[in-house]
């Protein structure tokens, strides 16, 4: 069909021509693409470096007409009569290509997405925004949509168009401010970006999808087209038979773990371990060790490896040092299948301020602040998420349930809560914004918890919520239809930094220092807690655990078997980070591996088999379980002994069915005959002595104990024990009558 080049052009201004040529049209479609004109359909494309465009017909790849050049800026145009599909035929320097036109496609994003986007109610977002494998109208291909309201022009870039911004430009859905693009042809494994020219003309750095479910590895920075065939679960009866509840309920003993430093293979480079074979090693090593859980430090995608994950950038891609999205969803099925649930670290308070990532990322202050005041965190040079902004809340929420959904994990948790209940946390007179009463509160944050711990609830009621909140913020763990934030756990830090400076000090000065010990259960009820002994406090300068301890050698691991005796006794959850178990002797070193090879040594081996033995106890025991959330299970059975350092605990059962006795003496000095008083005549069973042999100890034990009619502690019965040395013991009571 012989067109005149005007009649191919009808109705484009020499502006609009331009600005398509020089990659700065926001209106793509209303240029390329098929169009109708005087009876007859006219097609153009933009394909700099083409040397020849050929429109074939879709069905039978017959040619219809060759495309003449429009622009010889690569702006290529054919008029043609069909109206059946077409597709291109472009020849290329060094390659002819077919494929269909990306422009021919109609909207992609229904309505009710856009709307729900606006909202921050659309918890799906990985299946709407972002890279989607899919098929349209029988022609798969891929479908890119980003969020980018003020951007003037955004386009697809990658592999496939040579990183080019000029060829893959996107339509905007104006109403909700995102763009959107069907590109033919590409599958799942291809490598992209998003090139943006801000509302100034300037085109940004090319960024990463904000949504992307995979992600290059770093150092790379590109997004990577997710497969969209879904993971074939073997975890059914895992994910039906057990709520959430009932896990709170039970022993919860969490082992904490940074996927890269846990094991490396020194024979291969000192390389980490990928989660095919950390579910090979990590998976069965925690299951035998009889912990519940597995707790990851972040595993979202994160540019620097140094910051253990907390400044992460692909809040919805497992991160590729490790492997693909699969591999991980495999590791969790093990898990699962292995009887252990897996919890993960998540980070919604705030993101790096790389230029490929969030940060002003069509140009403006979009996920963050535009205020400083606001915006900024000095201690940790980050950006803050503006939890004002619905589709902020949004991004995160769906973020938060993409991982319990999708990946099927047991648990979130939260870090640092603090920061983001806060206005003015770690800031001066000055440096912050007061809220609209005048208040220090971020109110959005609060509304924020709320609304994720609700639908979190809703939609997954296998998942639980963990809060770091280091302040005395009120119910935390409170229902937010009874005015609380809603998490199921918050971390006991005032129970950590107290305990530690205790075991810390000499024993010849701990009888000064007998309340530190006592104190936490003064508020213990107050909300759900757990018992964190996590990964900074074994790092930055802080020593490992055992370097923490006093005293000689003998005397260090003494001190830590009964430290971590008493921490099991105690109430609440149980967190312990990877190499305390095995007494590691150096801090923490996210470049190295855990120091197996001190299992060569008997003591080391001590520490990890009472570990071993204390979760084996407290998943056994219903009195070792009942007081974590419970006041009715626990009493002090001897709180006021100062003078010896001695700590007696109480623990019970539901209904007072069972009980525990938990004795710590927290000197050098064995005592005996020591007379403590308990609930119930009869027969008391020793079944852990940190002092035992077998965990490095001098071996005093009791073994088993009958009560005597001497009243004790206010109680008509008592038990006369051996209190070895530095020791922690537990003793079963009789059956009550």
């Amino acid at each position: 069909m012989n067109v005149e080049r005007s009649e191919l052009l009808a109705g484009i201004g020499h502006d609009a021509l331009w600005a398509l040529i020089d990659g700065r049209h926001g209106d793509p479609f209303s240029i390329l693409g098929p169009h109708e004109s005087g009876g007859m359909t006219i097609v153009r494309v933009y394909l700099p470096g083409a040397e020849a465009v050929d429109l074939i017909e879709a069905g039978s790849g017959r040619v219809v007409t060759p495309f003449s050049v429009a622009h010889p800026a690569g702006l290529f145009a054919a008029a043609t009569g069909l109206r059946t599909g077409y597709r291109l035929k472009i020849t290329w320097p060094d390659a002819v290509q077919i494929t269909e036109d990306p422009y021919s496609f109609g909207l992609l994003l229904g309505e009710l997405d856009l709307h729900l986007i606006s909202e921050g109610t659309h918890y799906s977002l990985s299946r709407t925004l972002g890279a989607v494998a899919m098929s349209i109208d029988g022609i798969s291909g891929v479908r890119f949509a980003v969020w980018a309201p003020n951007a003037r022009r955004v386009s697809v870039v990658g592999d496939f168009n040579a990183w080019d911004g000029r060829r893959n430009p996107m339509r905007l859905r104006q109403s909700a401010g995102v763009w959107e693009l069907f590109i033919p042809s590409l599958a799942a494994g291809e490598r992209y970006k998003f090139e943006i020219v801000d509302a100034e003309g300037t085109c940004l750095p090319q960024k990463a999808d904000p949504v992307a479910r995979a992600s290059e590895a770093a150092p790379s920075t590109a997004s990577i087209v997710a497969s969209s065939t879904p993971f074939r679960w073997t975890d059914d009866g895992w994910m039906r038979d057990r709520s959430r509840q009932e896990r709170l309920e039970g022993a919860m003993s969490v082992y904490e773990v940074h996927a890269g430093s846990w094991l490396r293979d020194g024979r291969d480079g000192n390389r980490y371990l990928d989660w095919v074979e950390l579910s090979q090693r990590l998976v069965p090593y925690a299951s035998d060790m009889g912990f519940t859980h597995i707790e990851l430090l972040p595993i979202m995608e994160h540019p620097f490896g140094g910051s253990w994950g907390y400044q992460p950038l692909g809040l919805f891609a497992p991160t590729g040092r490790y492997g693909t999205p699969e591999d991980f969803a495999y590791f969790v099925d093990r898990c699962h299948g292995a009887g252990l649930g897996i919890i993960l670290d998540w980070v919604p308070a705030h993101f790096p301020t790389d230029v490929w990532g969030l940060a002003r990322f069509d140009g403006s202050a979009l996920y963050e602040h535009e205020d400083p005041r606001e915006g900024f965190h000095r201690d940790w040079n980050t950006l803050i998420y503006n939890l004002g902004r619905n589709e902020v809340k949004g991004f995160l929420i769906a973020s938060a349930l993409e991982w319990l959904e999708r990946y099927h994990v047991d648990g979130l948790r939260v870090d640092a809560v603090a920061s983001m209940l806060y206005r003015d946390y770690s800031r001066n007179e000055g440096e912050w914004i007061p809220n609209q009463y005048g208040g220090r509160e971020n109110l959005e944050a609060v509304e924020f918890f709320k609304h994720l711990n609700s639908i979190v609830h809703e939609r997954c009621p296998h998942a639980m919520t963990i809060a770091e909140e280091s302040t005395a913020w009120p119910d935390v763990t409170k229902p937010p239809e009874e005015g609380g934030l809603g998490f199921d756990i918050k971390w006991n830090m005032g129970w950590m930094h107290d305990s530690l400076s205790y075991i810390e000090k000499d024993p010849v000065y701990r009888s000064h220092h007998h309340g530190t010990m006592t104190f936490g259960m003064i508020y213990a009820y107050s909300e759900r807690f757990m018992l964190p002994i996590s990964h900074d406090e074994v790092v930055y300068g802080k020593g490992s655990l055992l370097t923490k301890m006093p005293g000689d050698e003998w005397q260090k691991f003494a001190n830590l078997r009964s430290y971590l005796a008493f921490m099991w006794g105690h109430p609440g959850k149980k967190l312990l980070f990877m190499g305390s178990e095995i007494a590691q002797p150096g801090e923490w070193n996210h470049d190295a591996s855990v120091s197996w090879d001190v299992l060569d040594r008997p003591q080391h081996v001590g520490i990890q088999r009472l570990v071993k033995d204390l979760n084996s106890l407290y998943g056994e025991e219903p009195s070792l379980q009942f007081g974590d959330f419970h006041p009715q299970g626990f009493e002090w059975a001897a709180a006021d002994d100062a003078a010896n350092s001695v700590l007696g605990m109480l623990r019970y059962g539901k209904d007072r069915s069972s009980s525990v006795l938990v004795v710590s003496n927290f000197t050098p000095v064995p005592r005996y005959g020591y007379r403590i008083g308990v609930p119930d005549d009869g027969v008391w069973i020793e079944r852990i002595t940190t002092d035992a042999r077998e965990y490095g100890g001098s071996g005093l034990v009791n073994g088993a104990l009958s009560s005597e009619p001497i009243p004790a502690h206010g109680r008509p019965v008592s038990l006369a024990l051996t209190l070895p040395p530095l020791a922690t013991i537990f003793l079963k009571g009789p059956s009550p009558r």
